[in-house]
């Protein structure tokens, strides 16, 4: 036996609650784990509260990433005791996922956990870490280098941001940040932040075309927001997308790229190959430090999970949130 949260649905009533679940009820898949820890992202927040469309099938067990212990194998490439790893692959959304003491999955769907780090420590990376990660590379690919200008990160209270901040600076990069809570500067800036702007300068309808200031831009909120990031970006910049805070539409003109030759690079850490994945959380360890981490995470139970889902949504969290099962 063991405890998950379980989200259901019946006449179009979503409930979610924490349940006691037999290891029979577990879904296909070769290799078991007993995880360690897990996290909230905000996808798994919108699955929790039911805020938006996330969880494809029910009863489902939500939680995009897990680290823990095999505990049984009927694959060759992962052993009892082994210390693995999972981000995305449609996990709680369509598999059940990491927010539960037990998980059967697709072995294709692991890595081995780091060595760099401990199974908490890669959770308060998790996907948020991991998609900063692959959107830097995104911008190192397209010429984005650190001498060649101002970098903006949008949403940057969140987990993607934090990331994106910390990354860039380690890096070498002028980073600056855009948010809607100016209380928390100083945290943007421990993180490595040179400036910081309020996002309302982003968020409204703007120009087809901007001044030209942003040699790059990773950009977690989509809408107005990434409209205007690739407005203001100068010529021959990038700009990496890989979220939709703000929303899903992009109210924007073809200006930037046909008259500044302005790269938009989407950034989909779901289905990301392997060897994609691998050099990501490679270069996470070389470029992370414990310390970081700490100050970007907390740590909660499962039990506190749902209640804190909506504050997510709400924008009362920042930074990482890791659930610990062990």
């Amino acid at each position: 036996m063991f405890k998950a949260i379980l989200i259901d649905k019946q006449e179009d009533e979503q409930r979610v609650g924490i349940e006691t679940l037999d290891e029979a009820q577990l879904p296909e898949g070769d290799v078991t784990v007993r995880v360690e820890c897990s996290t909230l992202n905000y996808k798994d927040a919108l699955a929790i509260t039911g805020k938006g469309p996330v969880v494809r099938r029910f009863p489902m067990v939500p939680g995009i990433d897990l680290a823990g212990t095999v505990e049984a194998s009927a694959c060759d490439e992962f052993q009892p005791g082994d210390r693995v790893l999972l981000n995305g692959w449609g996990v709680g959304e369509g598999h059940w996922g990491g927010l539960a003491e037990k998980a059967r999955l697709d072995s294709r769907w692991l890595i081995p956990l780091p060595a760099a780090f401990s199974a908490r420590q890669a959770m308060a990376i998790g996907t948020a870490g991991y998609t900063a990660m692959l959107a830097v590379m995104a911008l190192e690919r397209n010429g984005v280098l650190p001498d060649g200008g101002e970098v903006l990160v949008t949403g940057a209270n969140g987990g993607v941001g934090s990331y994106s901040i910390a990354l860039l600076a380690k890096l070498g990069y002028r980073v600056v940040a855009a948010t809607g809570r100016p209380e928390e500067a100083d945290y943007l800036k421990a993180l490595g932040a040179r400036e910081i702007i309020d996002r309302g300068e982003l968020s409204a309808p703007g120009k087809p075309l901007a001044k030209e200031r942003w040699a790059g831009a990773i950009d977690s909120v989509g809408s107005h927001t990434l409209a205007n990031v690739l407005a203001a970006t100068r010529y021959g910049g990038s700009v990496a997308a890989c979220g939709l805070a703000q929303g899903m539409d992009l109210p924007a003109t073809v200006a930037p790229f046909i008259l500044r030759g302005v790269t938009l690079a989407g950034i989909d850490s779901v289905m990301k190959p392997r060897a994609e994945r691998l050099e990501a959380w490679r270069r996470l360890g070389e470029l992370l430090d414990t310390e970081q981490l700490d100050a970007i995470t907390r740590t909660i139970g499962l039990d506190e999970a749902v209640e804190t889902a909506e504050a997510l949504l709400a924008g009362r969290v920042r930074g990482r949130v890791v659930v610990s099962l062990a």
